[in-house]
């Protein structure tokens, strides 16, 4: 079994990375070109079955916007699955909400930068020259 971006399911991620949704978009400008603390994201990155909004391979970092459908019981308990999936390969999930990104999508980048800095996986997170 492929865990990462099974070929089977490429064009889904295609797709998905072509259509993606505005707070998508949004929180992206902040994720692209290792913004984050110099760290590497993915859009629409593949792990079994599952397709992940954004992941940062580094760290084992799974980022997803829920909107509204996520409030729904059983869509609930399929992110559950898929968060005890995902955490049992190792991969921590941080979720936000369509609302929180469209309020203040760069509160939410300082939120995972804070999150990022309050772990301890033994990566360099700033590689950025210290100021003289």
């Amino acid at each position: 079994m492929h865990y990462s971006n099974d070929p089977g399911n490429k064009e889904y991620r295609q797709l998905l990375r072509r259509d993606q949704t505005p707070t998508e978009r949004m929180l992206w400008r902040y994720l692209q070109r290792k913004q984050i603390l110099g760290l590497k994201f993915r859009r629409q990155h593949g792990f079994g079955c599952y397709v992940m909004d954004f992941y940062c391979p580094t760290i084992r970092l799974c980022i997803e916007i829920d909107g509204e459908v996520h409030n729904d019981e059983k869509v609930k308990k399929k992110d559950e699955d898929r968060t005890a999936f995902l955490n049992s390969k190792g991969i921590t999930v941080l979720r936000f909400s369509n609302e929180e990104i469209e309020k203040n999508c760069q509160q939410v980048a300082e939120q995972i930068k804070e999150f990022i800095n309050s772990k301890n996986w033994g990566y360099r997170y700033d590689r950025r020259p210290p100021t003289p």
